[in-house]
């Protein structure tokens, strides 16, 4: 599939630059971080902050405005922003009031989002999230926490900008965006699926007749995979699954929303609201507002949603507030910001000097880009026995471009029952690391390059991989006395920390078919085998990763955007698992010579 971009690295950041230059008027991009704030700086309220991941727009940056949010944190195609963008976009807009939340409920965005917050406590300033879970094809009512967020999004957010505009405390502004999430049904079907920009195949294949019922937003796999239907067929099947969810009777109000994926019409859109309406018309229940748009998209991706919003006097009232941002609109359009001409140039003049910063750091990543890390003249002949702070910053080094060399195995990997963007990720990850590890040949202490390394993938990656894994080599160092040179005991004592730490924080066993079930058995065999030497130590973690690759093909997903699948993740091995065995053999491999 042919793209309209220019490098497939630098995606997010170009589309942020149009976006924010074509509506200046309302936007500016932050300075330091993928983040779109608002123009109007409104004060004496609480902040909005949005968020998720890019690919999906106009959602999530095109929903910054007047009555809707005060800013969105914007992470990669499909992948969650990271902390510090989440920190530095909330810390832009916060007047004092606090901070709430509203974005999808997944795995990505609830990790790093929780992290953010935590950072934004840290600074004294009080925050709330709602996470927002309106997919009915992804977990069963019992579980509405499971559930993942979709179209949704569009009326959690109207009213939870129109409940911060109404000057609501946090408190009162959390329970109305809560209400309105509650009240939000959502079901999907996917036509033809969509393709991620530098990615050779689409992230999911369906054949000529066939549909996807249930998709995820981001690609993950529905409920059931059918021989096409016509669009009465498929609305009546949709409307019925909404129906069995609610509890809407004769007589309520709803506002429905019938939106497209990317690349389906609004004529097609049209036609299946058409028999929408008909059975509501006929089961009693009145239509307040429609919407046919495509608001909440996934890249080029065929198919459509449909969401009911009930209504009660409260949420109408919310609803009705008047907002305004170029893709969206309701109530009195009056009162959009207008900068005077002096105040435009001023403007003008400091994006001309962010745009100078952005591309010279643009600039300094493309030549940390090039040739190969590792310094073979440097390194000492052999097999290592210990870790001095530059073998373990040369053997991270090492590290980081077999993962980048690997991007496209891991692509393959997660495509199967995810959304394709671990590959991507990884390696954006890696590279952060890699321009942090190149700065740091006279470092002395080896935990402060395992620290280095992990914060900056942290705090660049995004996605449930950010935290993830960038806790990997962080958590396990951080606090640690300084050391010049590091055993097999210290690195096994300082994976079993980071090991502890990522349980600690994504809650995952062994045998939710995740990350951990590599890195466990890779931690035992260190415990078990440190004694032995280095080199023993990481053979021993190496095989009880690959190991732990082999076993997660058995397991049912319990987190990530494969949990829906449920018995049908079965046969398909964790991507973020593979990472883990990667970066063992990494050690391995250069520990060996």
């Amino acid at each position: 599939m042919r793209k309209i971009i220019n490098d497939a690295d630098h995606v997010v950041s170009e589309m942020m630059e149009g976006f924010v230059g074509a509506y200046s008027r309302y936007f500016r991009k932050h300075p330091e971080v993928n983040a779109i704030l608002s123009r109007q700086k409104r004060t004496d309220k609480v902040a909005l902050v949005i968020g998720g991941g890019s690919g999906h727009e106009p959602m999530f940056g095109g929903f910054v405005g007047k009555g809707l949010a005060d800013a969105a944190a914007c992470g990669n195609i499909f992948a969650s922003p990271d902390p510090n963008t989440i920190y530095e976009a909330a810390k832009a807009v916060d007047n004092g009031k606090g901070v709430l939340f509203v974005y999808g409920c997944y795995a990505g965005d609830n990790l790093n989002f929780d992290m953010g917050e935590e950072f934004l406590r840290d600074d004294g300033i009080r925050t709330a999230h709602v996470r927002v879970q309106d997919d009915v094809a992804s977990a069963p009512k019992e579980r509405m926490e499971d559930r993942r967020g979709i179209a949704g999004d569009v009326f959690v957010v109207k009213i939870a900008g129109a409940a911060c505009d109404a000057g609501l405390s946090l408190e009162e502004v959390t329970r109305a965006a809560e209400k309105a999430r509650d009240h939000t049904r959502t079901i999907g079907v996917a036509t033809a699926p969509a393709q991620l920009p530098g990615v050779d195949k689409p992230i999911f294949e369906l054949g000529e007749d066939e549909i996807e019922y249930g998709m995820g937003l981001h690609g993950e796999r529905g409920v059931l995979r059918t021989l096409w239907q016509p669009a009465d067929v498929l609305a009546a099947k949709m409307y019925a699954q909404i129906m069995e969810d609610t509890d809407l009777q004769a007589g309520d109000e709803i506002c429905v929303l019938v939106n497209g994926l990317g690349s389906t019409t609004i004529t097609e859109l049209a036609i299946v609201y058409r028999k929408i309406k008909e059975l509501l018309d006929k089961d009693g229940i009145r239509v307040y507002d429609a919407d046919l748009n495509n608001y909440c998209t996934s890249q080029e991706m065929g198919g459509f949603s449909v969401t009911f919003f009930q209504l009660d006097e409260e949420l109408k009232g919310y609803y009705d507030s008047p907002c305004y941002c170029p893709y969206y609109a309701k109530g009195e359009l009056a009162g959009s910001s207008c900068r005077q001409a002096e105040e435009q140039e001023t403007v003008k003049k400091a994006e001309n000097r962010e745009a100078e910063g952005e591309d010279k750091r643009d600039g300094d990543a493309s030549d940390g880009e090039a040739g190969a890390a590792v310094e073979p003249d440097i390194r000492q002949k052999g097999v290592l026995n210990e870790l001095s702070a530059q073998d373990a910053r040369r053997m991270l080094l090492y590290i980081t471009d077999k993962i980048i060399e690997k991007k496209p195995y891991l692509t393959e990997i997660d495509s199967a029952i995810g959304d394709g963007d671990h590959g991507i990720g990884m390696a954006g990850g890696m590279k952060k690391a890699k321009e942090k590890l190149e700065q740091m040949a006279g470092e002395e202490n080896a935990y402060a390059v395992f620290e280095a390394a992990g914060k900056a993938m942290l705090m660049s990656m995004g996605g449930a991989s950010g935290v993830i894994f960038g806790s990997l080599y962080l958590a396990g160092a951080k606090g640690m006395e300084p050391k010049p040179v590091i055993t097999a005991k210290d690195l096994a004592r300082m994976e079993q920390k980071s090991l502890l730490a990522i349980q600690e924080r994504g809650k995952a066993e062994v045998g939710d078919k995740t990350m951990v079930d590599a890195l466990a058995p890779a931690v035992d065999a260190m415990k078990a085998s440190c004694n032995e030497g280095l080199l023993p130590m990481l053979r021993a973690a190496e095989a009880a990763a690959l190991q732990g690759v082999e076993d997660t093909k058995k397991y049912v997903a319990k987190f990530g955007r494969a949990k829906s699948l449920m018995e049908r993740a079965v046969g398909y091995q964790d991507a973020g698992a593979t990472s883990v065995w990667l970066i063992f053999q990494g050690m391995r491999e250069y520990v060996e010579g």
